[in-house]
């Protein structure tokens, strides 16, 4: 039975799992896990009874399971799956027109080398994203201007020294997992940027054509999760600026208990300091390993106040107050039954609406809607 506290389910969308939800208005825009499902395009207007509008389809061997919307331009990933599929089709972003959702029309399509996009954050002008490139080992980090959305424009890059091999860079991780930058966010004229097993790093790009490394770390030789995300809080937690650090629960170097979040304090952002962490209690009782998909994955890139929700794999919807960020605390959860077919959960994404209803979507099946009394 699912189980909650300070949430209530209001609807169950039923459809194919999925990577990312996000809301603009009422329309829900949802991408997807697995081919041939795309993203799909959903009428929220009535919250109890959501409705789809429209589908976009992918070929085999690709998936599309991000997706951001603003200015009523709808950007999607596209990324290679496995070995099979149809090459000719290639990585990087599907570009929409959705200023009439159920008739989402392609402006046009970014193409890049090798396996295509991963997550990226997107403000309506620019697309901050990973994609690989050619002459390059992993995914880097690149800066598109989407002004005119036909001819999306590269107007800067970074990476980590040694991946830029056809550059002529020392390679220096024969013994540790290839570099992979994982999912930029942008604050002001920073980018707060997740590199999955090589940490995070801030840069610079008050000179968007050259993004300056401000500081950087790195957990993973300790903590064996990689970093998913990093998120900076909008303003000032008493009197400190404030990043969230997700690390996601999958990938780990070594068998390990559930990944957790961390929190940093960022005010002297050339030397970031973890002043606290959060897990969701219980979970992790005695420091042994356990599956992964159990623990950490994503919070949510839109929230109110101090209160963030996450995605938290196999333990659904967690709601995280971090006023005090020495001591955040859970104030709301709701743990769904897993979707059928399946033994536990796998909730991948959040995000919230205008409204302040949570959408979790699982990657295996199904998105829930769900009301909560603290945002």
């Amino acid at each position: 039975m699912a189980r909650s506290k300070n949430t209530k389910l209001l609807a169950n969308y039923d459809c194919p799992g999925g990577g990312q939800v996000w809301v603009e208005g009422t329309t829900l825009y949802v991408g997807h896990m697995r081919e041939p499902t795309g993203t799909s395009i959903v009428d929220v207007s009535d919250p109890r009874n959501p409705r789809t509008v429209a589908r976009i389809e992918v070929p085999k061997g690709w998936h599309s399971h991000k997706v951001r919307v603003a200015n009523d331009i709808m950007v999607v990933n596209h990324e290679k799956l496995g070995t099979e599929g149809d090459a000719s089709f290639g990585g990087g972003l599907g570009i929409y027109d959705v200023s009439n959702p159920p008739e989402p029309r392609l402006i046009t399509k970014w193409r890049t080398q090798g396996r295509g996009v991963h997550r990226y954050d997107f403000d309506g002008r620019y697309a901050y994203i990973s994609p690989t490139a050619e002459g390059y080992v992993g995914n880097i980090c690149m800066i598109l201007d989407l002004k005119d959305p036909a001819r999306p424009e590269e107007v800067g890059r970074w990476w980590i020294p040694g991946q830029w091999k056809a550059g002529g860079e020392d390679y220096p991780w024969e013994n540790w997992t290839a570099p992979r930058c994982h999912h930029p966010m942008r604050r002001g004229d920073r980018l707060y940027v997740s590199y999955w097993h090589h940490g995070y790093y801030i840069l610079d790009i008050s000179d968007m054509s050259k993004p300056k490394l401000i500081s950087g770390g790195n957990t993973s030789p300790a903590f064996p999760h990689p970093t998913h995300t990093c998120l900076p809080m909008p303003q000032p937690l008493k009197g400190r600026d404030i990043m969230v650090v997700a690390d996601e629960d999958v990938a780990k170097l070594w068998p390990a208990p559930p990944a957790f979040t961390w929190i940093y304090d960022i005010t002297n952002e050339a030397c970031p300091v973890p002043i606290a962490t959060w897990q969701v209690e219980g979970l992790d009782k005695d420091g042994s390993p356990q599956p992964p998909m159990m623990g950490c994955h994503q919070p949510s890139e839109r929230f109110k106040g101090t209160i963030i929700p996450f995605a938290w794999f196999a333990q659904g919807l967690r709601l995280l107050e971090i006023a005090d960020p020495y001591n955040p605390r859970e104030v709301g959860f709701y743990e769904p039954d897993p979707p059928q077919g399946f033994e536990v959960s796998s909730s991948n994404d959040v995000t919230i609406d205008d409204r302040g209803l949570c959408y979790l979507i699982d990657r295996q099946r199904g998105v829930d809607i769900i009301e909560t009394s603290v945002l």
